[in-house]
C-alpha cells in the first residue's frame, strides 16, 4: 500500500488519498473492523499509554489495543495532519465513509480481489502463523470466549501482555510488505 502513488488511489474529496492509504493500513495492522476503525476518534487514542479503545464494537464489549511502533507513528502523523476528531476522517465533522471507489483502485493496482474484511483476516492469519497464544489472538480482534470454555475465563489477559504480540504481528506484516521496519 505504502507504494501506491497518492494520486492513483484517489482525486477527489472528502476521502483524499492520504486518509484511505492510512486507514487501509490500520485495518490491516489492528485487525479492526471496518467500522470500527472509521469510526475511531482522538479521544480514543491515548497517545501517553500507546493505546485506543473501541468503545463501541460488535460484540457490546470495549476493546484496547496496543500500538505496536509503526502504529504510534502512523497515527502520530495523522493527528499533525488532522483538523477533524475523527481519526480517519471523511470531513472535518463525519468519519470516513465507505472508500469503495479507492479499495477497487488498490485491487486494480495490486491485481486481486480483496475486502476490508480479508485484511482482517490477515491480521489474524499472520497472527497465528508466527505463535501468537490463542488467547491473545482472540483478544486481539475482540471475539468473545465461549461460556462453556471454563479455562478461557481464568485467565486475565492485559493490554501490556498484548503488546508484544501486536508488535510481532506488526514486524512480520512489514516484513511481508517488504516494508523497512520501524
Amino acid at each position: 500500500i505504502h507504494a501506491l502513488p497518492n494520486h492513483e488511489l484517489n482525486k477527489k474529496q472528502p476521502n483524499s488519498s492520504e486518509v484511505v492509504k492510512d486507514y487501509l493500513i490500520f485495518v490491516l495492522f489492528t485487525g479492526l473492523r471496518r467500522r470500527e476503525a472509521s469510526n475511531l476518534k482522538w479521544t480514543d487514542v491515548d497517545f501517553r499509554d500507546k493505546t485506543l479503545t473501541i468503545s463501541e464494537t460488535k460484540n457490546n464489549s470495549q476493546h484496547t489495543l496496543p500500538l505496536s511502533d509503526y502504529l504510534f507513528s502512523l497515527l502520530s502523523k495523522r493527528l499533525s495532519q488532522s483538523e477533524s476528531v475523527f481519526v480517519f476522517a471523511g470531513s472535518s465533522t463525519t468519519p470516513l465513509n465507505d472508500p469503495k471507489t479507492q479499495v477497487e483502485k488498490v485491487r486494480k493496482i495490486c491485481g486481486f480481489h480483496f475486502t476490508l474484511h480479508d485484511l482482517r483476516r490477515t491480521f489474524e492469519t499472520t497472527a497465528e502463523s508466527i505463535g501468537v497464544p490463542y488467547l491473545a489472538q482472540k483478544t486481539l480482534i475482540n471475539h468473545k470466549f465461549q461460556k462453556s470454555d471454563v479455562t478461557a475465563g481464568y485467565a486475565i489477559v492485559t493490554v501490556e501482555r498484548l503488546r508484544e504480540p501486536m508488535q510481532q504481528i506488526t514486524n512480520k506484516l512489514l516484513e511481508l510488505c517488504q516494508h523497512e521496519q520501524i
